[in-house]
């Protein structure tokens, strides 16, 4: 079978920064932060003060009460991206159902439902449980919710693989519409993991940063660097074979043109030390990809701001592509947006195409000091760097050992 060309036509985003993906694009090309003091919930007992959270959404805006019951918050911002999207798009009404996917996931999913629903019923009874609750926590029922709002009736594929989660939602969808089994698919994550749960437990085992300062707290590939910075929010976007989005007069983004999936077998948390298989990922990516040799390149990576992610990702980069990786401007956008877990990697990707399509990467903002180990460029000016890319490679690993890479090529 002849495989099929695949563009993005559409995205939706819900951050830290802003309740859109435009208004979230231009503040990060301005090095604006979206970490503040944590106001979800009481911090006096945690050693972690700050986060990345959606800041002033009122669901009451875009559901009405009864809707807002049975929606965990990861589920409304969810389908609050995924509507931009689809709208951007113009997809609806123009796709025969049964070719229509939906490849949504999250890390977390409901964690605050499961929260909740624990104390509720340890101070009130089973009786008063919500009714709800299980598919409000269900990981599965974004895909789901996304499916039937859109009479998306091709495959709905909840992805789960930690922090590359929606890296592989977009990985995968690629691969389908490639193959002709299915013409759009809907793909993404949502995260609402700012609660004191899942932060709580992120603390203990000494994943988080402890600074105060949220200037000074996600900090990828700065020698200061000391944790991760918890985020959350959604990123969606509409990937679609190629001669379907012309024939119906779709704006293009970019092709996707490259993915690979591997598992590093080693260690529950700690990448592979010689990042093996995060090398091997970038490497199926770019063997799809056939990158030429005078192709422009623009990384936006992982970059968590861990001591190991960092300095093992860049020793990656460099092993796949040799010298040429200090000709590639680097970025990550987790210094401004902090850590959207099973949500980032989807909106890294919308980060890569709107590079593509702007001629602009965003800065790594915040750093300050180098590290003799990671000694790329990482785009470090605070504000965004005019560079025409022609391709944008986006990597994400997950808990487990998951490695993730995807490949945009500009659209011509």
């Amino acid at each position: 079978m002849k495989t099929r060309r695949v563009v993005i036509t559409g995205i939706g985003a819900l951050t830290a920064l802003a309740h859109n993906a435009a208004d979230t694009w231009n503040k990060l090309l301005a090095g604006e932060c979206g970490i503040k003091p944590v106001v979800k919930f009481d911090t006096a007992d945690f050693k972690v003060k700050v986060a990345a959270e959606v800041k002033d959404f009122d669901p009451l805006k875009h559901f009405d009460a009864s809707e807002i019951r049975k929606l965990d918050r990861f589920l409304q911002y969810c389908l609050v991206a995924t509507k931009e999207a689809v709208a951007d798009s113009g997809i609806e009404g123009k796709i025969t159902p049964e070719k229509f996917g939906v490849y949504i996931g999250s890390g977390q999913g409901g964690f605050e439902t499961i929260m909740d629903s624990s104390y509720t019923i340890r101070d009130r009874g089973p009786s008063r449980v919500n009714p709800a609750a299980v598919c409000m926590q269900a990981i599965n029922l974004a895909a789901g919710q996304v499916a039937i709002k859109y009479n998306a009736k091709g495959a709905a594929l909840p992805v789960v693989t930690a922090c590359a989660t929606s890296a592989n939602c977009i990985g995968e969808a690629f691969w389908a519409i490639r193959d002709g089994r299915q013409d759009a698919i809907i793909a993404g994550g949502s995260e609402a993991g700012v609660i004191a749960l899942c932060m709580a437990g992120f603390q203990n085992m000494y994943a988080l940063s402890r600074s105060e300062d949220p200037n000074a707290a996600s900090l990828p590939f700065d020698k200061r660097r000391a944790g991760f910075v918890m985020g959350e929010g959604a990123a969606i976007l509409i990937l679609e074979e190629l001669e379907h989005a012309k024939t119906r007069g779709a704006k293009i983004y970019c092709e996707v043109v490259g993915y690979g999936n591997t598992c590093d077998a080693f260690h529950i948390t700690a990448p592979h030390p010689e990042g093996e298989g995060l090398v091997r990922a970038i490497k199926l990516a770019a063997e799809t990809a056939e990158i030429g040799d005078g192709e422009k390149v623009y990384i936006n990576a992982h970059g968590t701001g861990t001591e190991l992610n960092d300095k093992i990702e860049t020793t990656a980069f460099k092993t796949v592509f040799g010298k040429r990786a200090y000709s590639m401007p680097c970025s990550s956008t987790k210094s401004a947006l902090g850590h959207m877990l099973g949500a980032t990697g989807a909106m890294e990707a919308l980060v890569c195409a709107k590079a593509l399509q702007s001629g602009k990467v965003p800065p790594t903002i915040n750093y300050k000091e180098a590290d003799p180990e990671c000694d790329l460029d990482y785009v470090t000016e605070g504000k965004a760097r005019t560079f025409a890319a022609d391709v944008a490679l986006s990597t994400n690993a997950g808990f487990g050992g998951h490695n993730c890479a995807l490949m945009f090529r500009r659209f011509k």
